[in-house]
């Protein structure tokens, strides 16, 4: 599929419901694909760290997670039309599978923060079939990667930070031939145990989410920085969409 690029970091500039359609015919056609969130943070860490760009640009699906990254393509007359984030993506998986039957294991954060998530998005997603879970604290890799197996699970979410996450999928795609769709989801866990309560929806409509979270925890000013740095290094760059 076409992608943009952004200081050398690919994105995808498919909307949800392109994304999910997609991935249905790769999932028929026995094709593995990678699900992963870019925002400006991410791809000024990519900028300096060449292991953190290999990740993102050999993912099937690098999502715009981040009104900088919209405002980057429409400085560069690029076609990324809207938000696409991680937390949200993982609902619509999580629907696109109860819909086809698949079923979905969890993996990551402690134990009563997934094991909540599972219970409140079984009850919010008719047929949705979570066949196991796990939290981010097992020691035994080779215990877990069997249970996996056992579960029979076709997709699978991994919450353990970036780029933890997805160095583990990375390094565990090729022992799980069965596993079609792998997503890292970060704190996604938190939000759907309650534990983190995300933005009111005004906020998110208006791709100010981030004001919201700073508003909240303003220690994250420092973070936030990327956003102006990553719209000049854009700006900069040379070559159409870079």
């Amino acid at each position: 599929m076409k992608k943009e690029q952004y200081l050398g970091v690919s994105v995808s500039p498919l909307t949800y419901d392109q994304i999910i359609e997609d991935m249905k015919q790769r999932i028929k056609a026995g094709e593995q694909s990678t699900v992963i969130a870019v925002n400006p943070e991410k791809v000024m860490a990519a900028r300096r760290d060449p292991l953190v760009k290999e990740l993102i640009n050999n993912s099937t699906y690098q999502i715009a997670d981040g009104v900088g990254m919209i405002i980057a393509s429409k400085l560069k007359k690029g076609e990324l039309k809207e938000r696409v984030t991680g937390v949200d993506m993982m609902k619509r998986i999580l629907e696109m599978a109860a819909s086809e039957n698949l079923g979905v294991f969890f993996y990551g954060a402690k134990e009563e923060t997934v094991k909540k998530a599972k219970e409140n998005l079984e009850a919010s997603i008719p047929n949705l079939h979570v066949a196991g879970y796990e939290n981010g604290y097992v020691q035994d890799q080779e215990v877990l990667l069997e249970k996996i197996r056992q579960s029979g699970a076709q997709v699978i979410f991994v919450a353990l930070g970036s780029p933890r996450q997805e160095l583990w999928i990375r390094e565990n795609m090729p022992k799980l031939p069965e596993v079609k769709v792998f997503q890292g989801v970060g704190g996604s866990f938190d939000v759907y145990s309650g534990n983190v309560q995300r933005a009111p929806e005004m906020y998110r409509k208006a791709g100010l989410e981030w004001l919201y979270r700073l508003m909240k925890e303003p220690k994250r000013v420092k973070r936030q920085m990327a956003l102006p740095k990553f719209l000049a290094a854009v700006v900069t760059a040379r070559g159409e969409k870079r």
